[in-house]
């Protein structure tokens, strides 16, 4: 028989927005935290550059504010971007309070610069803020009394009033009571009852070919809370960053904003006379909003038929560059690369979903019960483009004031769930399909709805999406679920989301441009999805 656990707060994803609400609640509510692989196996740990913060005099709140308005072309929430701004030096206090050890300078925190801010606020551990600060919290969580781990235990869907005994069709989800999840090493689908529920599961990278993102990046928590009957907005706005790493042995390794930030110059290869050629795309040059960026590298790399362009920082001393960027300078040692001497390859990757569940500014759904945080999340923050280094910063303190808003939140009552239901399932030889669809969904997105798009180009991702999730349902419906299996079925779930999103939005905004509809209208609308559940 299944096993059935009961928590005051079932939180989904470990890293860096589960993880601070986690350790914020724990010393009131027995918390559950369950992350599909290991604990530090997400997309907080692989984050480079660091965290915005306003810090450093002559810097205020409304120059972040209107940095961070600027890249998000017109689609920020103002009263979203206010909020974090503001409450972002406090999340910065708390991790030193922690133990973060964040790099300083002459005694003071070092702050460092990236495109599209117009002062320095970037705090940072070198070039491994988000594994510093992952480690710190992980160490912290698993030391605190009351947070229970189920590490390599996957989200397969929310339980919500529907799924009771009783529900009448077509009444509409009103509250979650918790989630079904799949013990992987034990190939056995658990019930986690829980008062409230957290969403932390990142974002969907994964979705594309080329990405910066872990694997764990499937969209899982933007897929369950869509089924769940959960809002979603700006899903079309995916950001490609635009220094990956290219090497035919590496992937997914991130060349970070911060080398940018230091001076580095974005130039095509050396038989092509190594121009920089960034200048000619916007006054702002390499420290251009990430979109931008990644467009004209797209556009260059298009114009000549390349493979990649190259970051050149060799400029700086080879003591500056071991001094702030040692991870970089190591791993491309390791691959012959020499940054002290020579150019980095770089390409655009899928980097950041800057679309998700809708929230409030306590995190809460539209269900009852439910909290998203992070990535999974649309706070309004990001607008039609993220601005460098304010992910980290939203994690903290939207989970923050969702710890809060549980606080001050009895929650319901514990129900008898009803158990995963077997008895219709068999085991199927699935994997190589499995793997055949991953691939080919992948493929198409990167083609179809990559950095520049088209009508065509959308609605022929589009139809093969429909073949997908015919395919997939059929799966689901009659074979025992596995963890590829879910993924897959989360990613053709966000990617229909996306293209959905994309077909809707008639112009070009921020990170979604179409060549069909090139210009911006003038009034800045978002693109809100509402299931067809609700």
């Amino acid at each position: 028989m299944s096993a059935t656990h009961e928590f005051d707060v079932l939180i989904i994803g470990s890293g860096l927005a589960g993880l601070t609400a986690a350790i914020r609640l724990a010393p009131t509510h027995r918390v559950a935290v369950v992350t599909k692989r290991g604990i530090s196996d997400g997309s907080s740990n692989w984050a480079q550059g660091g965290i915005a913060a306003v810090l450093a005099e002559g810097d205020s709140y409304a120059s972040h504010v209107d940095d961070t308005l600027v890249a998000g072309a017109g689609l920020c929430d103002l009263e979203a971007t206010r909020f974090t701004v503001e409450n972002a030096p406090a999340a910065i206090a708390w991790l030193r309070e922690l133990g973060v050890p964040f790099s300083t300078e002459n005694g003071e925190l070092h702050l460092t610069r990236e495109g599209g801010h117009s002062h320095r606020r970037i705090v940072h551990v070198t070039d491994a803020t988000g594994a510093a600060v992952q480690t710190t919290l992980s160490e912290r969580a698993r030391a605190t009394e009351g947070i229970r781990f189920f590490e390599n235990h996957m989200l397969v869907d929310l339980i919500t009033d529907r799924k009771l005994p009783g529900a009448q069709a077509g009444g509409g989800p009103v509250r979650c009571h918790g989630a079904y999840v799949l013990d992987v090493d034990r190939d056995e689908v658990e019930t986690f009852s829980a008062r409230h529920t957290i969403l932390a599961t990142g974002g969907a990278g994964k979705v594309y070919l080329y990405t910066t993102n872990p694997d764990t990046a499937t969209g899982d928590g933007i897929a369950a809370a869509w089924r769940a009957g959960c809002r979603v907005a700006n899903m079309e706005f995916i950001q490609f960053h635009p220094t990956c790493l290219y090497h035919p042995h590496v992937k997914n390794f991130l060349i970070t904003e911060a080398v940018r930030g230091e001076g580095g110059q974005l130039k095509l290869p050396p038989r092509l006379g190594g121009h920089r050629f960034m200048p000619d795309h916007d006054p702002r040059a390499e420290l251009a909003p990430r979109d931008i960026v990644a467009r004209a590298i797209d556009f260059e790399m298009k114009k000549h038929g390349l493979d990649c362009v190259h970051l050149d920082i060799s400029h700086q001393s080879p003591e500056f560059l071991r001094e702030h960027f040692p991870n970089i300078l190591a791993r491309c040692a390791a691959l012959g690369i020499d940054i002290t001497r020579e150019p980095i390859p770089v390409v655009p990757a899928a980097h950041y979903t800057c679309g998700g569940v809708v929230t409030d500014l306590s995190g809460r759904t539209d269900l009852s019960g439910l909290y998203a945080v992070g990535e999974t999340t649309c706070t309004g923050l990001h607008g039609a483009n993220r601005l460098a280094s304010n992910s980290l910063v939203e994690c903290m303190v939207f989970a923050r004031a969702a710890a809060e808003a549980i606080l001050c939140s009895p929650g319901a009552e514990h129900r008898a769930l009803p158990l995963w239901d077997e008895s219709r399932v068999t085991d199927a030889d699935e994997q190589v399909v499995i793997s055949h669809n991953w691939d080919e969904l992948r493929r198409f997105m990167w083609d179809y709805v990559g950095i520049v798009r088209t009508n065509k180009r959308l609605e022929r991702a589009a139809h093969r999406i429909t073949l997908l999730q015919r395919e997939i349902h059929e799966f689901y419906s009659q074979f025992h679920v596995t963890r590829d299996l879910l993924e897959l079925r989360n990613l053709v779930q966000v990617a229909d989301l996306i293209v959905m999103s994309a077909m809707l939005r008639r112009e070009s905004r921020g990170l979604h441009y179409s060549r069909d509809y090139p210009g911006m209208l003038a009034e800045a609308r978002p693109t809100i999805l509402v299931p067809p559940s609700r």
